[in-house]
């Protein structure tokens, strides 16, 4: 596992995107079966205490879960959805990205959006958080504040995926 990275990208409008990344040798089919399994969350990430889903349709674009972090609890709703695919060229991509409700109404929307990438050997994880607070100075501050602070909590998503796979591969 190679150390996490890290990007910070003003939006073009107003907000802040936090963007972060892990390097693996999980197999992107591995990695997309992890993440796809929307509802079962807590089973890598260790700052979530309880995952479930909300909806009952195949998983997908609208598929919502709520998710228990602390006395924190949010409604995470699929946006994107876009499993590997095979046989374009040497390099294949997954993306998932989702909503997140439940954080304070100043907060205009807040957006994670993983992004796996699979370059050969390697798999390259990343995770974009993006937060809108509106476009007035105090606004924009905000939302500089708020993606920090997710940017850290996507960082122990990270750490918790990769020892997941390091536990997967050793018990292999």
């Amino acid at each position: 596992m190679n150390p996490p990275f890290a990007r910070v990208e003003p939006l073009v409008l107003h907000g802040e995107r936090q963007q972060r990344g892990i390097s693996t040798s999980a197999s992107i089919d591995d990695v997309w079966a992890t993440l796809a399994d929307f509802g079962e969350i807590a089973a890598w990430a260790a700052n979530v205490d309880h995952s479930t889903l909300l909806t009952h349709l195949p998983v997908g674009v609208g598929t919502k879960r709520r998710i228990q972090s602390g006395r924190l609890a949010l409604v995470e709703t699929i946006v994107a959805w876009a499993p590997p695919a095979t046989g374009l060229g040497p390099t294949f991509e997954a993306r998932l990205a989702y909503s997140i409700h439940g954080l304070p109404a100043v907060l205009r929307s807040v957006h994670n959006a993983w992004l796996v990438t699979d370059g050969g050997r390697r798999r390259t994880i990343e995770l974009s958080t993006t937060v809108d607070a509106g476009a007035r100075p105090p606004q924009v501050a905000l939302a500089r504040l708020v993606a920090r602070r997710i940017a850290r909590t996507s960082d122990e998503m990270l750490t918790g995926l990769s020892s997941y796979f390091d536990t997967k591969d050793g018990s292999s």
